[in-house]
């Protein structure tokens, strides 16, 4: 029956014992926490195949990543008939895919039988950014063949609809989203809907108007510092429309090894950065979409992704996306309220050398007294009241949690 229900898990070993409660939701509503996954896009960009998509599902098992709450496996761009192949659909209409995704239905299943999800790409114009396939005018076609593959998210990316909308009104910009969703309305599945349209019309104001569930906020991010800064700090405006059902995206991250095609390199963020850029999308209600190479994940990487703790700061069920509450010079500090009536906080510094700082709570709206706990480091801090003195490195951060 619909409704929400609490149920007690206890876990012991010879380590130890804990419990937590698990919160169940039953009804109509869905993606209530960020979508945490992987997309085919930042490693393999056109070059994905279902052998790559099968590689990374595996991953996810044999890395432990499924053990830490990394769910989807997204298949970008590239896996559909190419414009100018034919035939790019059946008799009755249903898309095709191409000679490197042979059997979409048995790849759902292997996913699926991972305890994963799968999720799938398409463009509501007639081709889409790499100029394979849209779904423009078969959109319930599609819906279709997506639910019979056992499809669990769709990334409909606005492309080529510029040649069909006939102005950048605010209603040709909302029209192929609304016509996909009531596709997506007519089968008996819940797919998760991400809007990718680059946050023209300031999408976050109307995204969830049109049944979106996540919608991109920004244009493609890179692997450099530039990228992340431009981005990730200039999500403000569109903080209040955040929350369980609908996020803003600040699209893929961009940690381990990356290409947009065959030719992968590291990304090119330093540690620091990299902390700053897993932080601050937590921060921020984000959606963690992984987009480097599963088969290569090094010590830190791996430990990037694995920390419950800073994971557990982006998948709190209050659903409520951090705030910038203070910015002296090249420090900025964001904090984010949690359902247990806390708050995590990150203090980064976006200056090119280590800082000292004094944290001044009062400036940054935080109660006088706080009990802290660095969640990185997985480590209580102690009492503090009216501040705290920290050493920031350039383009680092310190995320804190208060704790009760």
């Amino acid at each position: 029956e619909p409704g929400e229900y609490h149920v007690n898990i206890k876990v012991s070993n010879v380590l130890g014992s804990d419990t937590r409660e698990l919160m169940i939701k039953i009804g109509s509503d869905i993606c209530l926490t960020p979508p945490m996954g992987w997309n085919s896009w930042n490693c393999w960009g056109l070059a994905v195949d279902q052998e790559k998509i099968e590689a990374a599902a595996n991953a996810f098992v044999n890395e432990g990543l499924r053990d830490h709450g990394w769910t989807y496996v997204n298949i970008d761009d590239g896996w559909n008939m190419h414009k100018d192949a034919e035939p790019k659909r059946d008799s009755l209409g249903r898309i095709l895919p191409n000679e490197k995704f042979p059997d979409m239905k048995a790849l759902g299943d292997a996913i699926h039988s991972l305890g994963l999800k799968m999720g799938i790409y398409s463009s509501p114009g007639p081709h889409t950014c790499g100029q394979y396939t849209g779904s423009y005018q078969f959109e319930q076609k599609d819906a279709h063949s997506y639910a019979s593959w056992g499809v669990d998210y769709l990334k409909y990316d606005w492309c080529s609809y510029d040649q069909i909308a006939r102005d950048t009104s605010l209603a040709e910009r909302q029209k192929p989203y609304l016509v996909m969703k009531e596709a997506l309305n007519q089968v008996n599945r819940d797919i998760v809907y991400s809007l990718c349209q680059y946050g023209m019309s300031k999408v976050w104001r109307w995204g969830a108007e049109v049944g979106g569930n996540l919608w991109r906020t920004t244009g493609d991010i890179t692997d450099t510092w530039e990228s992340l800064k431009e981005i990730g700090f200039s999500q403000i405006e569109n903080q209040p429309f955040a929350g369980p059902g609908h996020w803003n995206d600040p699209d893929m991250l961009v940690v381990g090894w990356v290409g947009w095609g065959p030719n992968l390199h590291f990304t090119k963020l330093t540690p620091d950065e990299q902390y700053t850029h897993i932080s601050l999308w937590c921060l921020l209600s984000a959606p963690l979409l992984l987009g480097c190479d599963l088969q290569q994940l090094d010590p830190f990487t791996l430990n990037l992704l694995t920390n419950d703790e800073v994971l557990a700061i982006d998948q709190d069920v209050l659903g409520y996306q951090a705030k910038q509450t203070l910015v002296e010079g090249d420090i900025q500090v964001w904090v984010k309220k949690l359902a247990d009536g806390t708050s995590a906080i990150g203090i980064f510094n976006l200056g090119d050398t280590t800082q000292g700082y004094h944290f001044d709570f009062a400036k940054a709206g935080l109660p006088n007294h706080l009990h802290l706990r660095n969640v990185w480091k997985n480590e209580n801090l102690g009492s503090f009241v009216k501040g705290m003195g920290l050493k920031i490195p350039s383009h680092g951060v310190v995320l804190l949690r208060q704790i009760l």
